[in-house]
């Protein structure tokens, strides 16, 4: 493949940050003490979302996927789908959020075919408390964006990406779509990065690279 584009989904594909969103209405008091350091990177993904995912009852689980199942998905995305499609470019997620969230908005918007593949956070629900799994953790992050950036192989690399979460795979990416926080965190790194607010932006952008 000579492109691939890897996605984000909370705050990317979705128009608000289902997934903080969520640990801020299902566990309150924990997400509002966990939070703020994980944007602050004085607390690792991997031990954050652990902590406060886990300590989630396995009965709110369906509260979890009710929480998103309405929430918008930002526009764009079927059109940029389809330019894709026409020139063959494999779209990935790769999320540090929960499989099943995204599965469900993206039925929903009849959407799920069109995805080359999701890698998430599959979560256990046979216990008291929720267990998260995931086949990408890494050292600092439960899914490792970058390990599985690794997995696919073109001889370029575009990512698509708004917060903390997304900072190495764009920092590994040759392109990058930053919004929101992760335009801070790329300034911060000198990476350079292509300013975005929706997905026509996104595809105007690579109509201009991939045609080029």
């Amino acid at each position: 493949m000579k492109y691939i584009v890897f996605c984000d989904f909370d705050g990317t594909i979705t128009a608000v940050e289902t997934f903080s969103g969520m640990l801020k209405e299902i566990a309150p008091e924990l997400a509002a003490e966990i939070l703020p350091q994980l944007y602050a990177k004085q607390l690792t993904l991997r031990e954050g979302v652990r902590q406060i995912l886990e300590s989630i009852p396995s009965s709110l689980y369906n509260n979890i996927i009710e929480y998103v199942a309405s929430k918008p998905i930002r526009e764009g995305l079927p059109e940029l789908l389809d330019f894709l499609d026409s020139k063959n470019i494999p779209l990935v997620i790769i999320s540090g959020g929960i499989y099943d969230m995204i599965e469900t908005v993206l039925k929903r918007e009849h959407l799920l075919n069109r995805i080359e593949d999701i890698i998430a956070l599959k979560i256990k629900t046979n216990q008291p408390y929720l267990q998260v799994n995931s086949d990408y953790e890494g050292d600092t992050e439960l899914t490792d964006k970058v390990k599985v950036m690794a997995q696919f192989t073109a001889d370029k690399t575009i990512a698509i990406g708004d917060s903390v979460t997304d900072i190495n795979m764009a920092l590994k990416a040759d392109v990058v779509f930053a919004r929101d926080k992760l335009i801070d965190y790329l300034k911060a790194e000198n990476k350079p990065y292509i300013p975005w607010e929706n997905f026509h932006d996104i595809l105007n952008n690579l109509q201009l690279i991939i045609n080029y």
